[in-house]
């Protein structure tokens, strides 16, 4: 039963992310696909995730401890304070937090995840600001002036 009531609940908020995106404006210059095209995207394969879960579900789902609640918790906490400190930091700072942060709740290992948040910090600024474009400060505005 618990199956079915989160499948409901996805395919709902899924319809709810379709409605929101299908109400996006499309700009003047706008890329071929517009900005629609990926959260309409997501949306439809929540919803057949959600349809999935109501038709088949698992005859007993084995549902997590208290542990892994709180370690996800924790992972929200994470990204919602990435989110906060993403623009008066800039790009290098906060992502190399936040993906240690993470890191280290997957394989306690405070070393690797150092190096794994610093690494992709890196890696991701050079992916996201010189092949795709964005307009990213690796530092603080207030650093660079």
């Amino acid at each position: 039963m618990s199956d079915r009531i989160i499948g409901l609940i996805v395919v709902v908020l899924a319809l709810a992310f379709f409605a929101g995106a299908s109400q996006l404006d499309e700009p003047f210059f706008a890329d071929p696909l517009g900005p629609k095209a990926f959260p309409i995207l997501i949306s439809t394969v929540s919803a057949v995730a959600g349809i999935m879960l109501v038709l088949r579900p698992d005859a007993e789902p084995a549902w997590a401890g208290l542990s892994t609640f709180v370690r996800l918790f924790i992972a929200a906490l994470i990204l919602v304070f990435y989110a906060y400190t993403l623009k008066p930091l800039g790009f290098l700072l906060p992502t190399a937090l936040a993906a240690g942060a993470l890191s280290y709740q997957i394989s306690p290992r405070a070393i690797s995840a150092g190096i794994i948040g610093i690494s992709l910090s890196v890696v991701l600024f050079i992916v996201f600001k010189f092949a795709l474009g964005l307009g990213l400060l690796a530092l603080p505005r207030w650093l660079l002036q």
